[in-house]
């Protein structure tokens, strides 16, 4: 018996999914929601501090649990990093790093700078060594291009939020084009994937939901490198985000019928994104229309995530998630 304990843990290590790191990404996302409601809709700042702890004990379980993979089974984990697919789930490492130099912004200005030195280091190599793999290697595939495809490039929207605090303000630049560029140019590729070749399969029809976080993400950015004035550009991007909102609501149904996989995590940062992006539109044109809308996203991203987290204990305990592609 405690030999097929072993192999069974030995079996779920083995299939330990880079995925989980979009879990990091998503409940970052919602601390961050929480710490900007402490300041716009004035609720307790208690419900984000403890969310923080929450997010980085996540952090260190997943990272713990890949490191232990890397060094149990090396090959599994090489081969994962040169999927077409799954290997846009790596850069989501970083950005957790990013999300954690926001979220830690204001309770150690020095633990901010290193997690935002590190991730902007790490999250720069993961951005060459994908677009070169995207470049030149011939195994990619039509079918291949997901909206999971942003994921390298949301984690430089990212880096000025908390980079122009720190001072690094051409540095913040320097990401925030990369992001805003590439955003467009991929966004063209997807729209061609699922329009005019076979729809995206099931279980990655979540990660449309991914196409909210760049013009939501790129409204904060733009917003803070813009000295937290909101101009036209900033309403192109802030409306355009609201857009791929109110679309993808509309197909709630097609959602609603899709069994969990880990790829509900989709749902959970972009929403997150918005909520903030919806909160600061608040906060800066005292709207009663963007009040309502600031109360009813983030209630929603709550439930998501709680949803979320719930579904996904319970697939862990099963070893529902532990499973070869």
């Amino acid at each position: 018996m405690a030999e097929t304990a072993t192999s069974s843990s030995s079996s779920k290590l083995q299939h330990f999914p880079i995925a989980f790191f979009a879990m990091i990404m998503g409940t970052s996302g919602l601390s961050l929601a929480w710490q900007k409601a402490a300041v716009v809709l004035e609720l307790p700042a208690l419900v984000g501090q403890v969310l923080i702890i929450l997010v980085a004990c996540l952090f260190l379980a997943v990272s713990l649990g890949y490191v232990l993979k890397i060094l149990r089974f090396p090959e599994t984990s090489l081969k994962e990093f040169h999927h077409p697919i799954k290997i846009s789930f790596f850069p989501a490492f970083s950005i957790s790093l990013l999300l954690l130099s926001i979220a830690t912004l204001h309770i150690s200005a020095d633990l901010s700078l290193y997690l935002w030195a590190i991730g902007c280091i790490m999250h720069l190599g993961f951005t060459l060594h994908v677009i070169t793999q995207w470049i030149h290697h011939p195994k990619f595939q039509i079918q291949h291009s997901t909206p999971a495809w942003f994921i390298p490039v949301v984690g430089n929207i990212l880096v000025p939020i908390s980079g122009v605090e720190h001072g690094f303000y051409e540095l913040s630049w320097f990401f925030f084009s990369i992001g805003l560029v590439y955003w467009i140019v991929l966004k063209t590729l997807i729209f061609n994937r699922v329009l005019f070749h076979d729809p995206l399969p099931e279980k990655l029809l979540p990660t449309l939901f991914i196409l909210i976080a760049p013009p939501a993400v790129g409204f904060l950015s733009y917003t803070k490198l813009n000295g937290g004035e909101i101009d036209g550009f900033s309403r192109i991007l802030f409306y355009s985000a609201m857009f791929l909102v109110l679309l993808l609501f509309t197909q709630i149904e097609r959602f609603r019928r899709i069994p969990f996989f880990l790829s509900w995590w989709a749902y959970s940062f972009p929403l997150a994104a918005a909520s903030i992006a919806i909160q600061t539109m608040y906060q800066a044109s005292g709207s009663p229309f963007f009040g309502i809308l600031s109360w009813i996203s983030l209630v929603l991203v709550t439930l998501v995530i709680s949803l979320l987290l719930f579904k996904t204990v319970k697939a862990t305990l099963s070893g529902g998630v532990f499973k070869p592609d």
